[in-house]
Parts: C-alpha cells; sequence; structure tokens
C-alpha cells in the first residue's frame, strides 16, 4: 500500500524516501512493499501492532537491515551510497547506554559527537555540544557518573543526548518512551520539542502518542508490513485505537533489539 503523496504541498523535500521497500528477517517477509516518505521539518510516527514491522523499517533507512527489493533514500542520495550519518541521530530501541562497557555518562555521549570530529579528538567546540546535549535531557548534573548507577528513563536521555551531540538534522527514535517513567517522559517531549522548533526532522516508533501527541504531523500505522494509514494522527492515542490492532507475541520480529547505534 502506498503513503501519502510525494507532492504533497507546503512540505520540502523529501529527508527519507522508502519506495516499494520489501525487508525480511530470517526467511520471513517484514516489510512488503511499503512506500514512506518524510520530508524536511516533519515529525511522523510509525504506529502499529508488535510485529507489524514498525522497528524493521526504521533499521532499513539506517542500514541495519537489509532490503530485499525496492529503494531507500536519504536527502536524496540511496542509502546505499549516503555517508554523511553526522546529519542523522538515531535512538534504539531498549538498549542499555553502554552496552555493557563500563563508561561514564559523558564518555557515552562523547561517542555521538564522533562522527563530527577527525582522527576521534574532541575540540572544544565538541566537548561544548556534548554538555549541551546533556542539558537539553536534564542529565548535566550526572556527567560524571556511571551509566550502571541510572535509571532506566534516565538511560534513555542519556541515549537521547548521544543522538543529540551530533547536532542531527534528523532524528529517529526508535520508541523512545517505552519503559520511561513520568517524569523522564515530560523531559524527553520538552527536549524534543525544542527539537522540531529548531526544524529537525523526525521519524518516531511508538507504541502510543502519549505526551508527544501535540508534535506530530502525520501519523503512518503499519499492519503485517504494509502500510495501513498515513495521515492525521488517530484521534485516540492508545494503541487499542489504531486500525487494526491486534495482539502479536512480544518476541516478534519487530520487537528484536534494535543495534546500539549508528555506524558510519
Amino acid at each position: 500500500m502506498t503513503g501519502r503523496d510525494d507532492a504533497a504541498d507546503g512540505l520540502g523535500e523529501p529527508v527519507i524516501a522508502l519506495r516499494g521497500v520489501t525487508a525480511e528477517l530470517g526467511s520471513r517477509p517484514v516489510l512488503r512493499g511499503i512506500d514512506l516518505t518524510v520530508r524536511r521539518g516533519e515529525v511522523v510516527a510509525l504506529l502499529g501492532a508488535n510485529g507489524s514491522g514498525k522497528s524493521t523499517a526504521v533499521r532499513t533507512v539506517i542500514g541495519q537491515v537489509p532490503v530485499t527489493s525496492g529503494d531507500v533514500e536519504l536527502f536524496g542520495t540511496p542509502r546505499r551510497r549516503f555517508r554523511d550519518w553526522r546529519r542523522v541521530g538515531y535512538v534504539p530501541q531498549r538498549t542499555t547506554a553502554a552496552g555493557g562497557v563500563p563508561a561514564t555518562v559523558t564518555e557515552v555521549v562523547s561517542s555521538g559527537r564522533l562522527s563530527r570530529t577527525r582522527f576521534g579528538v574532541l575540540r572544544r567546540a565538541d566537548r561544548d555540544a556534548v554538555r549541551h546535549a546533556l542539558e537539553l535531557v536534564g542529565m548535566a548534573d550526572r556527567a560524571k557518573d556511571s551509566v550502571d548507577a541510572l535509571s532506566g528513563g534516565q538511560h534513555q536521555r542519556v541515549l537521547i543526548a548521544r543522538a543529540l551531540a551530533a547536532e542531527p538534522e534528523l532524528l529517529i527514535m526508535d520508541e523512545p518512551m517505552a519503559g520511561v517513567d513520568l517524569v523522564s517522559q515530560g523531559v524527553l517531549a520538552e527536549t524534543l520539542r525544542g527539537q522540531v522548533a529548531e526544524g529537525v526532522t523526525v521519524l518516531l516508533v511508538l507504541h502510543e502518542l502519549g505526551p508527544l501527541e501535540p508534535l506530530i504531523d502525520r501519523a503512518v500505522v503499519l499492519r503485517d508490513g504494509c502500510v495501513l494509514h498515513d495521515g492525521p494522527p488517530p484521534k485516540a492515542v492508545g494503541q487499542h485505537a489504531l486500525p487494526g490492532h491486534d495482539h502479536v507475541h512480544p518476541h516478534a520480529a519487530d520487537t528484536d533489539p534494535a543495534p546500539t547505534g549508528l555506524l558510519s
């Protein structure tokens, strides 16, 4: 099924474009010829039941799931030729901030700045960007702490700060509110509001819209690897209000743990 017409009025050029994309995990089809366009300045929510293909779709965008057929473009460049990953910030689904490696909050967030450095050497501008990213997510006071000492919500804030440290033009977030306490949800919603105000393009995988609902321009609902809806967000924000909602085993392909970050 096809998403919204690429020629939509009043929007910028495509930042993400999937055209007829199919993908498999193992030998099981997960995406079945989807079209998805996210234009500059848009905030698009990718919704659907567990196993519908949401996380697989964003992982095809960043090159961590191979495409069986169809085309994927980033900033007008075929993904296979795209190299300017500093323009993209990625927040993966359900992962620890340091991936099991002992590290401080600052060290983890600094790793998000490496795509803008030469030979991995952080300069003053890089350190300032890291500090600013921590301030945005309310974690500046924990900068020297080990990430092992953080709560789940604080872990998520660190992952978002890591993505923001590169000052990306496109922010892709996979279930950023999953398992996050109410305080952290409020902080993350406010952080995202600030990014949107600065013109950052956002693609979010969400279980439900929740506190991010006011920011969402458009919702794309997937079911069984196909686009079921592409347009205004559903009025009811819970997953039970989504078209074609059903329950799928939580270990379906779409909920496999995502990789820990972007590789350039």
